[in-house]
């Protein structure tokens, strides 16, 4: 644990949440000057990354004005848990005057009336929003790239991919811009980014919070893969931040509550980690499962007994996150695009735009279109058995785990080039089996490889224990040391 002399030495864009507003209560830095310094980096960034949709920077200068001054009037002790701190929130979710267009042409220039209930929280919280930043077009593509805001790119090279949906969260988080960040997560949505960026990013159980205020909305099926998370460049904030944005809203009817525990009262020592074997049908790069075996290291050296498990099963995740997406809600994506506005798409006149650069959606929404239509055509029994078979395979997994922990790879390579993983829809399935089980998983960066890029791993936990999963993350950001902040 760092002491208070190296912490204070520690420059204001560098540290957690919690270690920024302890020194705002403390009065050792105002929020002012913390979100001077965010927003300093955030514009020296932009220019590579682009993470930013849209930036608050002057109304968040007087919010924290506004924040100082409460501090002035009353005992530390009063004030809320993230008080005068950043923050950055993914465009698809809603901030009260701030653009919620998802990368959606027909939506340009929409404008949020309201917070989502994951934002009001935070607020509530005493964070101050920086600005909304850049997603994938309808959230559904792990690239972040779209026809209103244009592509977002890693903090660590311009020429590779921030990951998505959230990847603008991931990009200002990793820059330094932004101490944490809010996005959500489908199908790897916080999970990829913050592993392209070399951050830390928790996809809680499913339930934990609720979805309420998303563009576009989920339903059925989809609506329980579906979660908010934190995108955070420590640790030590990720159960923090879940635990403020957790808990029913009366709206969102999967919202359920959760006994959060405190992962700094876990002991490793009687745990279980399990290194899949065999799960994934594209190879792992090397580099990717070397991390892994240093991060069993660490754990096996704080205690925990590592062993090896085949689950070749997980390989038939992917056609079961397929179906269950497709009973995920009763409302079609043709049907989605048309309530913003957008007429029923021609396939040639949409193959046509893509391919000149002209039409107003992009490759990945193209091809989405395309799967819906032949999805329509398969039975619903077909449907059912793999709902069945997926509460199968969260048995089985959760069997093998025991109340340990599972060590997965992320992606089966470190942050790609722009437009390498479009079309393969294989790449996501590393993150989306999680979704599917609805386990919580927490991402965690295990320093860059020989060309500066992060590497990374999931830390699972079986249902509800959360606590476990970002226990584990802490022991190897203290161990690893966790982000490695760009050049």
């Amino acid at each position: 644990m760092a002491t208070a002399t190296s912490a204070s030495a520690t420059p204001l864009t560098r540290r957690s949440a919690v270690a920024l507003a302890a020194a705002i209560r403390a009065g050792d830095a105002t929020a002012r000057e913390v979100v001077e310094q965010h927003i300093e980096v955030l514009r020296r960034a932009q220019a590579r990354t682009h993470a930013l949709a849209e930036d608050r920077f002057d109304e968040a200068l007087r919010d924290a004005d506004a924040a100082d001054e409460r501090l002035a009037r009353q005992e530390p002790g009063d004030l809320q848990p993230l008080h005068g701190v950043p923050c950055t929130i993914k465009e698809s979710i809603a901030v009260a005057g701030m653009p919620n267009s998802a990368g959606l042409v027909a939506r340009r220039g929409h404008r949020s009336t309201e917070d989502a209930a994951a934002v009001a929280r935070l607020k509530a919280a005493g964070a101050i929003p920086l600005g909304v930043t850049n997603t994938s077009e309808m959230t559904m593509w792990i690239e972040s790239q779209n026809h209103v805001y244009g592509r977002t790119n890693s903090a660590y090279d311009a020429k590779r991919t921030a990951g998505g949906s959230s990847g603008g969260e991931g990009a200002a988080v990793g820059s330094g811009g932004s101490p944490f960040g809010l996005g959500s997560d489908i199908g790897g949505s916080v999970r990829l980014p913050a592993f392209f960026n070399g951050v830390f990013a928790h996809k809680p159980s499913g339930g934990v919070i609720p979805n309420t205020g998303q563009f576009p909305v989920a339903d059925g099926e989809a609506a329980r893969m579906l979660t908010p998370g934190p995108i955070a460049r420590r640790a030590e904030d990720l159960m923090p931040l879940t635990r403020v944005l957790a808990g029913p809203d009366g709206v969102d009817p999967l919202a359920r509550e959760v006994e959060l525990r405190d992962p700094g009262e876990v002991d490793l020592s009687p745990l279980d980690v399990v290194v899949s074997e065999g799960a994934w049908f594209v190879p792992v790069s090397r580099e990717l499962r070397d991390a892994r075996e240093r991060a069993a290291d660490v754990l096996r050296a704080a205690g925990a007994t590592v062993r090896r498990e085949s689950l070749r099963s997980m390989r038939r995740a992917l056609e079961l996150y397929t179906l269950a997406l497709k009973d995920g809600s009763p409302a079609s994506f043709a049907e989605v695009l048309a309530e913003a506005g957008v007429e029923s798409v021609s396939l040639r006149r949409a193959t046509g735009g893509v391919l000149r650069g002209t039409g107003p959606h992009t490759l990945p929404t193209l091809l989405l279109i395309v799967f819906e239509r032949i999805g329509s055509r398969i039975p619903d029994g077909r449907v059912r058995r793999a709902q069945a078979a997926a509460k199968s395979l969260r048995e089985e997994v959760e069997g093998v785990m025991g109340d340990g922990v599972l060590l997965h790879p992320p992606h089966a390579r470190p942050a790609p080039k722009h437009g390498r993983t479009v079309g393969r829809a294989w790449a996501i399935t590393p993150t989306a089996v999680f979704n599917l089980l609805e386990m919580p998983v927490t991402q965690v960066p295990l320093g860059l490889n020989d060309r500066g890029l992060p590497l990374g791993v999931q830390v699972v936990a079986r249902h509800d224990a959360d606590d476990v999963a970002i226990a584990g993350a802490l022991e190897l950001e203290r161990v690893v040391g966790g982000w490695v902040p760009p050049s």
